[in-house]
């Protein structure tokens, strides 16, 4: 793949495309006044029922601080499970109707220690208001010589009582909690947004305006984790704040 960005010197380029992104969602929220986008409260997990529109969903997400754009790879490094991490997202040209909604497919790779621990197909699209939503993923854990040993936390939205969940606000509501999904006793993630101008640095740069959201889990009660998100890139760090040490972080950008 040809490098795009070394980061480190180009956090002026990924500025620029930060500020034509956040252009982009000003136009988009304008164009989407008076439409109804009616996002699910948090709700106990048996009552959690999201309602659709179906028919305004698209697999082409561009919201500034989640973009998918197809072909492009975001290259973290860090710490995972007291191994060092590499994870490598990367979204696909590919697109997959689930619960009667076309999905963007990213591929993700997680490798520990060098070795390709996890393999993971998320499914993700956008409302009408430019709201990203959570579909499901067909995860799978794999040993040392590449065998599937587990894939729990599959899930598919519609099937045997999974649902999907908001991923990511146009415009992120402070303390406001969603669940990014729900599927009793194999996902059920939930977020919120904690600050939306936050100062941080990474490999990729240095950047002065991030959202910085919360994420935890009813099936890991001890864990709690921050991330911090930058128009026009996407998630740039994600470090745990309560729990194991878990730190990733963008170091490049692949086209």
């Amino acid at each position: 793949m040809r490098t795009v960005s070394k980061c480190v010197a180009t956090a002026l380029a990924l500025t620029l495309v930060a500020a034509v992104a956040a252009g982009s969602a000003e136009a988009s929220a304008r164009a989407a006044s008076g439409r109804s986008c009616a996002l699910p409260a948090f709700g106990p997990g048996a009552d959690y029922r999201p309602r659709l529109d179906r028919a305004g969903f698209t697999a082409r997400v561009d919201n500034p601080l989640f973009p998918l754009p197809v072909g492009q790879t975001l290259v973290y490094s860090g710490t995972k499970d007291g191994k060092k991490a590499l994870d490598l997202f990367h979204p696909s040209t590919r697109t997959v109707v689930i619960d009667g909604v076309r999905t963007r497919v990213v591929e993700d790779r997680l490798f520990l220690d060098g070795v390709l621990e996890e393999r993971t197909s998320d499914y993700y699209s956008q409302d009408r208001c430019g709201n990203v939503w959570y579909f499901g993923e067909d995860t799978a854990t794999l040993d040392r010589q590449g065998h599937v040993i587990s894939t729990d936390g599959s899930f598919h939205a519609g099937v045997d009582g999974a649902q999907p969940g908001v991923f990511m606000q146009t415009r992120p509501q402070i303390g406001r909690k969603f669940r990014q999904e729900w599927y009793a006793g194999q996902a059920e993630d939930g977020y919120q947004a904690l600050h939306r101008s936050t100062a941080i640095t990474v490999p990729c740069g240095s950047f002065q305006h991030a959202l910085r959201t919360e994420e935890d889990t009813a099936l890991e009660p001890g864990v709690l984790d921050n991330k911090w998100y930058v128009a026009g890139i996407g998630e740039v760090e994600e470090l745990a704040v309560k729990g194991p040490l878990e730190r990733l972080v963008l170091i490049e950008v692949l086209a």
